[in-house]
């Protein structure tokens, strides 16, 4: 087992990993850039070491900066928690060659998975129901044109490098599609780099559900159920809960064992999820793959009773699966509550936390790395925090998200604490009824 992890993130995913390393008596290394340097994983963590300045490029992006706060702290291990270098296959190879151990998926794994063209060929080998589309990379529009006829409109464009909805674009004709390309082309260049595009049957109704799963270094690999992230805007998620309302036991099954074919086939090591689409009429198309803890993985955590970060870190170890799948014993909810207005197109709250409390009781869990007088920083992520639920029943957690959420008290700042509210009273969320267009369709600010 590691003696010492370094934690190459921040906020709350960072504290989560202190604690679980802390509980198995592995010594932790937080890093922070200098807008960071009141936040609860560098107090907790036993050691700091600052990286840089705010910018990411030049502090949590920084791979140099990185293996050296790893040198001189003598970590043999490294957390990537989720975002930032987490899937940059380039960062675990580094790790690799410098025999310090990546607790995330091999340098293969993350380049197999990390193009979205190629590992939808990868899935379509193992057997794994894909979205019909191109077979990878279109390089003009006259390749789109032709095959969006093959497939037929609606079809969606995505960057092959991409993430996060960004050269990303639904169109329905040969006129919009047009249009939208070179616009989508741009997006993808500037955010990643990468210019590359790829062309998939645009799926009406969907639901985005997503099996967690986990695999040893022998290749083998298991299940630990499904969430559902449908509560969605502009391909972010808002709100994730498990067991989904909308899958039979029969299709849970069918998707579960989609998932482990789906990791076995790159002989998948560590934790990761198999995220599908799911039409209305119950059929189920691989998506993506992400080969990293997700910000959601507290709900699977809180049904099965079974600590993810925990398990990353035993497998990345070498230590085996043990080969059991696992299915929700209750229902869980996540509400994240990031610094944003949603009433004002939601619009970043960055600023100082003047007064703060935390609802309480029992079946609430809450992620977080905030407190009273915290100044949140405008150069990351807008998340905050993340309310969790668990009680025996949807409609239990469904109440107890609503007492939680009247009792979070976060002033100094606008939250998404208000639009929770509203989506917690909205029948259609509470019959279950719901798409990722939702929110699209719905005007909650009335």
């Amino acid at each position: 087992m590691f003696k010492k992890i370094l934690i190459a993130n921040r906020g709350e995913i960072a504290l989560r990993v202190i604690r679980t390393a802390k509980e198995m008596g592995i010594r932790t290394v937080a890093v922070y850039s200098t807008a960071d340097a009141d936040s609860l994983h560098v107090r907790f963590a036993d050691e700091a070491v600052c990286i840089g300045p705010a910018s990411s490029t030049d502090s949590y992006l920084s791979i140099p900066n990185i293996m050296a706060a790893c040198e001189i702290t003598n970590a043999d291990a490294i957390h990537p928690g989720y975002g930032f270098l987490s899937e940059n296959s380039k960062f675990s190879k580094i790790c690799q060659d410098h025999g310090i151990k990546f607790i995330g998926a091999t340098p293969e794994q993350i380049d197999k998975m990390g193009d979205k063209a190629t590992a939808k060929q990868t899935m379509r080998d193992a057997g794994v129901p894909v979205v019909p589309g191109s077979d990878g990379v279109l390089d003009t529009l006259k390749d789109a044109l032709k095959e969006a006829k093959k497939i037929k409109y609606p079809v969606i464009i995505k960057a092959t490098a991409g993430g996060g909805g960004r050269g990303m674009r639904v169109v329905r004709t040969d006129e919009e599609l047009t249009e939208a390309w070179d616009k989508a082309k741009k997006e993808a260049g500037a955010a990643f780099g990468n210019d590359g595009m790829y062309m998939e049957k645009f799926i009406e109704e969907p639901r985005h559900i997503e099996i967690q799963i986990a695999g040893d270094q022998n290749g083998k690999a298991c299940h630990l159920s499904e969430r559902d992230c449908s509560i969605q805007r502009r391909h972010q998620k808002l709100v994730e809960e498990t067991p989904s309302p909308f899958l039979t036991e029969e299709l849970r099954e069918e998707m579960g064992i989609a998932a482990i074919k789906a990791a076995e086939a790159i002989a998948y090591e560590g934790v990761g999820t198999v995220e599908f689409l799911v039409d209305k009429d119950r059929n189920f198309y691989f998506m993506e793959m992400n080969t990293r803890i997700q910000v959601e993985h507290t709900i699977t955590e809180e049904v099965i009773n079974y600590d993810l970060i925990k398990e990353q870190i035993k497998l990345a170890a070498g230590e085996n699966i043990s080969g059991v799948n696992h299915y929700p014993k209750m229902h869980a909810i996540q509400c994240r509550i990031n610094a944003e207005d949603p009433f004002n197109d939601w619009r970043p709250s960055p600023g100082k936390i003047q007064s703060y409390h935390e609802p309480g009781g029992h079946g609430i869990r809450i992620d977080t790395h905030v407190y009273a007088d915290y100044t949140i920083p405008p150069y990351y992520d807008s998340m905050i925090a993340k309310l969790i639920t668990v009680a025996q029943t949807r409609e239990e957690a469904i109440l107890k998200m609503q007492r939680a959420l009247d009792e979070y008290i976060i002033e100094g700042i606008k939250t998404t604490v208000p639009f929770h509210v509203k989506l917690m009273k909205n029948k259609n969320f509470q019959e279950g009824n719901f798409t990722t267009k939702f929110l699209e369709e719905w005007d909650f600010t009335k």
